[in-house]
C-alpha cells in the first residue's frame, strides 16, 4: 500500500489539484465500482456483520437486495447530473443551486459525521479484532492503521486510494471466503450440517414482512433505501468522488452498475461468516468465550481456531477492510476542507498551495481520527454496527434532503433549506432522546423531515431567479 502511494505521489508531480482529488478523471469505470465497494465495506462489514448475523439472522441483508434496486435510478438520473457539472466537492452543486453558506454548513457536517460516526469506529473496529488475534493492543493497532493509511493517502491522493482499494478488495475477499471453507470443512457433516442447523434455527431467516416499526424490517428497507441510498448518494463524498473521478458521466453511471453487481454477492460473503461462526460452536460450545462482545466472535475464532499462516491471510483481510474505507473518507474530508473552505476563504492561493493544504489535512484528519477511536475504545459498546447507524441518522440526514429539494424541485430556495437542515437535525435528536423508532430509520426519518420542512419553509421566501438548467433531473425547462 505504502508502494502504491510512493508510486503516484512520484509520477504524478504535485501541482494538479484534479489530480489529488479526482484523479485526473482518468479512472476506469470498473475500478472506480470496485473503489466503490471497497469503501461501502469496511470493517464493519468484516466484523461487525459477521458478529450480528451470528447474533441474529439475515435479515439486514435485504436491505443490500432492495439497495440494488436504489442504485439502479443513481446510476440513471443522480450521478451522471452531478458528474456532468465537473464537481471535485459534492457541495459545490449546494453552492451553484442555493448559497454559499449551504455548500459550507452542509460540508461541515458530512465531516463531522465522516470522522466521528465512521472514522473512529472504523478504525477501532479492527483493532478489536487484532488484539483478540494477535494480543498487540487496541492503542497500537489503532496507531498502525491509521498511521500507514495516512501516509499513502496523503501521497498518493485519489488514485492511490482507488488502486489500493482493488488490490484490498481481492485480500479481504480473499480472507473472507477461506475463513467460510475452513469453517464448513470441519464441521462432521460439513455443507450438509451447515445448511440443515442454519435453516431450522432460522439463522438464514431474510425477509421479515411484518409492520412492526421497531423491527428490521423488508418495508422499512425499501422506505430506507428511497432515502438512504437514491437521496443520500449525491451528498456521500467518499462514494461520489469515486464517481466524479471516471472519464465522463456514462462511465460514472456504469461504475455504479458495477458496484451494485458486486453488493449481493458481496453481502451474503459476510453473512455467511456469522452464521458460520453460529454453526462451528453450535457444535463446539467449549470453544465459545461468553464473556467475550459480540464484535470480538470472528476475530477470537480467527485467534483459536485457524492454523498459523492463514490467521495471517484474514488479518491482512482486516487490515485492508479498514484501511480501504479509511483512505477514501481522509482524502475525501481532506478534499471539503481544501476546496469548501480553504480555496473559499484564503485569499493568496494556487492549485500547487490547494494540494499541500489537502495533503496537509490529510495528516490532520488521520490524526483526529485515530484519537477519536481511541476515545471510543475506553466505552463499552454493545455493537458497533449499531452505533455508526446511530451517529449517521442524527446528524447526517439533513444535507441529504438538501440535495433531493434542489434536484427533484425547482421552488425550493436556501432559505428554506437552511430551515429543514436545522429542523431536521434538531427533531432527530428528540425522536432519539423518546426511543421512538428502531435506530435504522433514524436517517430517512430526518431526510423526510427536511424535505417536507425546508420544501415548506421555501413557500414564505421568493422562487430561486437564477436558471437552474443542468441543476435538476428536469431537463426541459431550465425553471420555474
Amino acid at each position: 500500500m505504502i508502494g502504491i502511494g510512493l508510486f503516484f505521489y512520484l509520477r504524478e508531480k504535485r501541482g494538479s489539484t484534479s489530480s489529488f482529488f479526482v484523479g485526473g478523471r482518468s479512472i476506469p469505470f470498473w475500478a472506480a465500482g470496485v473503489s466503490l465497494y471497497a469503501a461501502n465495506t469496511s470493517s464493519i462489514s468484516f466484523i461487525a456483520i459477521p458478529a450480528k448475523a451470528f447474533e441474529t439472522n439475515w435479515q439486514y441483508l435485504a436491505n443490500n437486495i432492495v439497495a440494488v434496486f436504489g442504485l439502479m435510478f443513481v446510476a440513471v438520473w443522480i450521478v451522471p447530473l452531478l458528474r456532468r457539472l465537473d464537481l471535485m466537492s459534492v457541495f459545490s452543486y449546494l453552492e451553484t443551486r442555493f448559497h454559499p453558506a449551504i455548500r459550507m454548513l452542509a460540508s461541515a457536517l458530512c465531516i463531522v459525521v465522516q470522522i466521528g460516526s465512521r472514522m473512529s469506529v472504523i478504525l477501532f473496529l479492527p483493532a478489536l479484532g487484532i488484539a483478540t488475534i494477535t494480543g498487540i493492543s487496541v492503542f497500537w493497532s489503532v496507531i498502525l492503521m491509521g498511521g500507514f493509511t495516512i501516509v499513502y493517502t496523503a501521497m498518493g491522493g485519489m488514485k492511490a486510494v482507488i488502486w489500493t482499494d482493488f488490490v484490498q478488495v481481492i485480500v479481504k475477499m480473499g480472507g473472507a471466503l477461506f475463513a467460510i471453507g475452513f469453517m464448513i470443512w470441519h464441521l462432521r457433516g460439513g455443507f450438509g450440517e451447515y445448511w440443515s442447523t442454519a435453516m431450522s434455527l432460522g439463522k438464514m431467516h431474510t425477509f421479515d414482512f411484518s409492520f412492526d416499526m421497531t423491527k428490521a424490517t423488508v418495508w422499512g428497507f425499501i422506505f430506507l433505501v428511497v432515502f438512504e441510498v437514491v437521496l443520500t448518494f449525491p451528498k456521500d463524498q467518499v462514494l461520489m468522488q469515486r464517481t466524479l473521478s471516471t472519464k465522463s458521466d456514462k462511465e460514472a453511471g456504469r461504475s455504479i452498475w458495477a458496484f451494485a453487481a458486486i453488493t449481493i454477492p458481496g453481502g451474503i460473503i459476510f453473512y455467511t461468516i456469522g452464521t458460520s461462526l453460529f454453526v462451528y460452536y453450535k457444535n463446539n460450545p467449549e470453544r465459545m468465550n461468553p464473556l467475550l462482545p459480540i464484535d470480538a466472535t470472528f476475530p477470537m475464532f480467527i485467534a483459536a481456531e485457524l492454523p498459523v499462516g492463514v490467521t495471517g491471510l484474514i488479518i491482512a483481510g482486516i487490515f485492508a477492510a479498514a484501511m480501504a474505507t479509511l483512505s477514501g473518507i481522509m482524502n475525501s474530508v481532506a478534499t471539503l476542507i481544501s476546496v469548501d473552505f480553504y480555496e473559499k476563504l484564503a485569499k493568496d492561493r494556487s492549485a500547487k498551495k490547494s494540494v499541500f493544504f489537502a495533503e496537509i489535512m490529510t495528516v490532520v484528519v488521520g490524526l483526529i481520527g485515530i484519537a477519536t477511536a481511541l476515545l471510543l475504545s475506553k466505552f463499552n459498546v454493545h455493537s458497533l454496527f449499531d452505533l455508526s447507524i446511530e451517529l449517521a441518522g442524527l446528524l447526517g440526514g439533513g444535507f441529504a434532503g438538501a440535495y433531493t429539494l434542489g434536484m427533484f424541485t425547482r421552488r425550493a430556495n436556501w432559505q428554506g433549506v437552511a430551515i429543514g437542515i436545522a429542523a431536521s437535525i434538531a427533531l432527530t435528536l428528540v425522536i432519539w432522546t423518546l426511543q421512538m423508532v428502531h435506530p435504522y430509520y433514524y436517517l430517512a426519518i430526518s431526510i423526510l423531515l427536511c424535505i417536507v420542512i425546508g420544501y415548506a419553509a421555501s413557500l414564505f421566501f421568493p422562487a430561486p431567479r437564477q436558471s437552474l438548467k443542468g441543476l435538476t433531473i428536469y431537463r426541459d425547462r431550465a425553471s420555474d
